[in-house]
Formats: structure tokens, sequence, C-alpha cells
């Protein structure tokens, strides 16, 4: 059962914010108002939806008693009460804390880990996942900077993703995706392991990270792109270095301005998600799962292209429909991954 107080103090809260809305709020307030607003709003629409079924369900048992409404009654109730339990699930789930980043942009970071030339040819099959990820999602897929490996692949990739809930699915990609088949340059058929390091960042804003300009060192150097490709005449890539954590980022765009734009913003991400785990670690120190936690050294997920397999490990997961994953097709695989997540946090919420 819903606690019906909790309820009534949602519903209340988001009543005062729609009339300091309509009352017009100070200029100041508008922002913070609106966003609080717009979270509760779909929250206080599973609330009333729930009241009315409430309502529902005891005016119908309440017809029983007439004998003209009985048949009706009786045909409504088993209906009522097979959708009351639909609905206090889901409003257990609209009621769990959200996480404040969940709504925002992401910067997507591709490595190759162990597996030389191999593991940078996963990574760029991880890459172009992804973007085929974003295409079936309608989001905007923006490549920040890569870096060719030497046969093929990427040495270093990322990329800016934007539209609704990019990050509240995206989370659940950071770590280690492990690729287990035969290379391209392998002549007698062996299987190997490779794997490529898989980090996914909320975006941050400039009000979220206040970073003074004594703190980070800005070089300028001159671009370049594998084979010769891209060389620029002047010195526009760009390298940032912000010296208390030591974090480097660069960016080797045409255009010095925009490699500033993007270099800035990268390292805006990082050490807001430095703050970030900083934060979730304090809080889950107890906590035994951590789906979404993005720990970045936890091996994550096998492709096994022999076997046509996918497997998660965090939840042992395993799908037989490789060639769909790899071509995009992530739908499942996140959305098994959003349920235990939320499975896990109302057993927290409710232990």
């Amino acid at each position: 059962m819903v606690p019906l107080d909790k309820l009534a103090q949602i519903t209340e809260r988001f009543e005062f914010l729609e009339a300091q809305l309509n009352a017009g709020a100070a200029p100041a307030e508008i922002a913070r108002i609106s966003r609080e607003y717009t979270d509760l709003k779909p929250v206080v629409d599973e609330i009333r939806a729930y009241r009315q079924s409430l309502d529902d369900l005891a005016e119908a048992e309440v017809m029983l008693s007439d004998p003209e409404m009985k048949a009706l009654a009786e045909e409504e109730l088993p209906r009522l009460k097979a959708r009351i339990p639909e609905m206090e699930q889901a409003l257990r789930l609209a009621l769990l804390p959200k996480d404040a980043a969940d709504m925002r942009p992401a910067i997507i970071e591709i490595r190759p880990g162990t597996g030389g030339d191999e593991a940078a040819l996963f990574a760029g099959d991880l890459a172009r996942m992804y973007q085929r990820y974003a295409e079936r999602m309608g989001w905007a897929f923006e490549v920040i900077s890569e870096q060719a490996g030497e046969v093929g692949g990427l040495k270093e990739f990322s990329a800016h993703i934007q539209g609704e809930g990019v990050y509240a699915r995206m989370k659940y990609e950071s770590g280690v995706h492990r690729v287990q088949r035969v290379p391209e340059t392998e002549a007698q058929g062996r299987i190997h392991t490779s794997a490529a390091t898989v980090a996914v960042l909320p975006e941050a804003e400039e009000v979220d990270i206040d970073i003074p300009a004594s703190d980070i060192r800005i070089d300028t150097m001159r671009s370049s792109g594998a084979g010769g490709q891209h060389v620029n005449t002047t010195d526009s890539a760009v390298r940032i270095t912000h010296l208390p954590s030591g974090i480097v980022v660069t960016s080797s765009e045409k255009s010095q301005h925009r490699n500033r734009e993007i270099a800035m913003q990268v390292l805006r991400a990082r050490l807001y998600e430095a703050e970030r785990e900083r934060l979730h670690s304090e809080r889950a120190a107890d906590r035994k799962s951590q789906v979404g936690s993005g720990d970045r050294s936890e091996r994550i997920r096998t492709y096994n292209f022999p076997q046509g397999r996918m497997t998660d490990h965090r939840i042992n997961l395993t799908l037989y429909a490789l060639p769909q994953i790899i071509g995009g097709d992530l739908t499942e695989v996140i959305d098994a991954l959003v349920a235990h997540d939320q499975a896990e946090r109302l057993a927290e919420m409710e232990g």
C-alpha cells in the first residue's frame, strides 16, 4: 500500500508551485520553480489517477447493495481490483528518488584497453553501436574528437549526445566491455579476448562547476590526424590541464575557439562526475548492488562473436542477438538494466 499521507504532501507541494507560477513568481525563482513543477507533474498525474481508481472501487462496492446497479458493479469490480496494484507499483517507481543528472545530455568517451589493434577495432565498433542507438532514440550524436588506430578502429573517441533522458539510459554503459572473436589479422583462426573502456558523463553547466582561470593551463598545438589527414597549418588544437586534479583534456577541431569550448565542456563534465562519484560512494558505502554506479573499472559486458551472444554480467542477462545489439539495438539490454536498478532501489526504500 502506498502511504496516502506522503501522496497528499506531494500534491500539496505541486499545487503550491502551480499557484506561484500562476501568480507570477520573481524572475530569479521561475527557473527553479519550473524545474520542480515539471519533475512533480508526472508523479501528481499518477497520484490523481490512483486516487480516482480508489474512489471508483469504493463506489462500485457501494453499488453492490443496489439491486439495479449490482450487475454493473460486479462487472467493474474485477477490472478495478486488478488495476489498483499495477497503479501502486507505478506510483512506487515514480516516488523513487531521482538522479538529478538523468535528464541531462551526456558525453561518452571510449578507449581501447587490452588487446592492441583488435581493442582499437572493437572501440570503433562500440562507437558505431552507440551512434546507431542514438539515431534509434531520436537523439543528436555529435562527435567531439576521434583518433584513428594504426590498422583501423579508434585509439580515442568522445561524443556529445543530446535528447530526452539521455543520461538516464546511457549511464549504464560505463565500464569495461570485453569482446571475444577471431581478429581479421589472425591467420590460424584463434579466438582473442580484447577490451575497451566506456565512460558516460552527464553534461555539466558552468553553474554546476566553477573553474577559476588560475586552476587551468591552456596549451595550443598543431593538429594532425592519422596518415597526415586534417593537418592544419595553424596551432588550432587545444589541451587544457586542470592543475588541482591533473585531468588533461584535448580537442583538435579546425577552430581554436571551438576547441576551447569543447575542451572546457568535457573538463566540466569530468569534474562534475568526479564529485558525483565521491558523493555516491559516501551514500552507498553499504549498498551491495550498484548497477548504475558507472564504475569504469568494472567488467560489465562480454560480446562473444563465435556464439553470437552478449552477456551483461551485472544482471546475468544473456541474449543471443549479437548482430542486432552491435547494430545499435540496445533497447532490451538497457530496459533490463533500468528495471533491475529500480527493483534494487525499491527494495532498499521499502526495506
